[in-house]
């Protein structure tokens, strides 16, 4: 009998959370989707987790309600030493929120707060959107040159969330530094997390006792007087609504806006073809140029923790109860079963249904404001600044640590300083 040839073996897996990896995961995506699609890997928190990186598989485990988006589920001592979910919430009893809950709370929870992102709330919103995104850039437009994260992504939508939440004027300076304080350490200690957590806790709760004696026409006043008139919502839930609403709402839009940019700086064609849609006030580009952004290097990288509530099979896979789920957005987004030509930026396409914000019941509620300040963000910058280059070296930058999140610790930029007559 003929020798069977031998089976050529799998190439060595790709090393995972490195600092290497951080910077360019897409390679190892890319392997992963290959050969391990479904693959079971141990974070660097020590949790052991499952990780889904097939955009068809992707959106099957995004909405299958035997996924439990509640951490009770996870079997794992992990679990009661808090090393799944945000660092601090289980101190600071802020975990009633959308992102940690199920039907039919979640159901109720989500029922109230959507009323202030629909398309016609957040379109009254622009101009709002559109005066901070001018102030912000003349903080620095004369100069010459700025840290685009820390002098603009970052500032814009905790400023806008602010707003939106009824935070006064006067307080939203120490919301900036909380949030500050949360992604410096969203990587390394997590006292610093837990320290911003519990001081964010301590005033949501005052703010709420405030609106509730001196309601207004914000966000907060609105889950109070739902509260008022029969919803049933403990303030532990509102204080756990406005925290995650800032939470969620503001990093995402950062990584949006700074990713976005470095990608276009990187593709001068794309961004010169934006720019002059830009230019001749056109949306229509614009308006898929944002899309194609959070589907090329978009600002989550993994969907929050899941956890098996019953046995499963994910793209062949078995899932045991109890194990948590990671759901691989960034490397969903580029399956080339999917999308046509996955590692190009092409700003126009048309067919696009990224995962970017999620799917689903837990798709996420605030992506129409996401996707205006994005909208702003680029077209006000490529038009007040229309030389603005990356400054530094692609070696020298740094991509934030942390599991769910992708964005850049800071973004130097240079163009021609803008004159005093030049701002809007």
């Amino acid at each position: 009998m003929p020798d069977q040839p031998d089976a050529i073996p799998l190439p060595p897996a790709p090393p995972l959370f490195t600092w290497e990896f951080a910077a360019d995961p897409y390679p190892a995506y890319a392997w992963l989707r290959e050969h391990a699609p479904v693959h079971r890997t141990t974070l660097p928190s020590g949790v052991d987790a499952w990780l889904v990186t097939r955009y068809a598989d992707a959106r099957q485990a995004l909405a299958d309600a035997r996924l439990s988006k509640n951490p009770a589920h996870h079997s794992e001592q992990a679990h009661r030493t808090g090393r799944v979910g945000i660092p601090g919430e289980r101190q600071a009893d802020l975990m009633t929120h959308l992102l940690n809950i199920d039907p039919p709370d979640h159901t109720r929870l989500r029922r109230l707060v959507s009323k202030a992102f629909t398309p016609r709330t957040v379109a009254e919103f622009e101009p709002r959107v559109q005066q901070l995104t001018d102030r912000l850039i003349s903080g620095f437009a004369a100069r010459g040159s700025a840290d685009l994260i820390h002098e603009f992504a970052f500032p814009l939508p905790i400023y806008a969330i602010c707003d939106l939440l009824g935070v006064p004027a006067e307080d939203q300076d120490d919301f900036r530094d909380w949030a500050g304080m949360m992604i410096r350490h969203g990587g390394g200690p997590r006292g610093g997390v837990a320290r911003a957590v519990k001081r964010m806790r301590s005033y949501l709760a005052e703010l709420i006792h405030r609106k509730r004696a001196e309601p207004g026409e914000d966000l907060i006043s609105g889950l109070i007087r739902a509260s008022d008139h029969g919803e049933h919502l403990s303030e532990n839930e509102a204080a756990a609504m406005a925290f995650i609403l800032l939470f969620a709402g503001f990093e995402t839009t950062v990584n949006l806006i700074g990713n976005g940019m470095y990608t276009l700086m990187n593709h001068p064609e794309q961004r010169a073809r934006l720019q002059e849609s830009v230019r001749r006030g056109e949306r229509e580009l614009l308006t898929t140029a944002v899309e194609e952004l959070l589907r090329y290097d978009g600002p989550v990288e993994l969907a929050t923790w899941r956890f098996a509530t019953a046995p499963l099979s994910i793209g062949g896979v078995d899932i045991p109860v109890g194990d948590p789920v990671l759901v691989v957005l960034a490397a969903a987004d580029r399956d080339p079963a999917r999308f046509g030509r996955p590692d190009t930026l092409d700003l126009a396409r048309k067919d696009n249904p990224h995962l970017g914000f999620g799917h689903g019941i837990h798709y996420c509620i605030g992506a129409p404001l996401a996707r205006l300040e994005g909208q702003a963000a680029l077209a006000t910058l490529l038009t007040r600044l229309p030389d603005i280059e990356f400054a530094g070296e692609p070696a020298e930058l740094r991509w934030r640590g942390g599991l769910i999140m992708r964005g850049l610790r800071e973004l130097p930029v240079s163009f021609t300083p803008e004159s005093s007559t030049g701002s809007s």
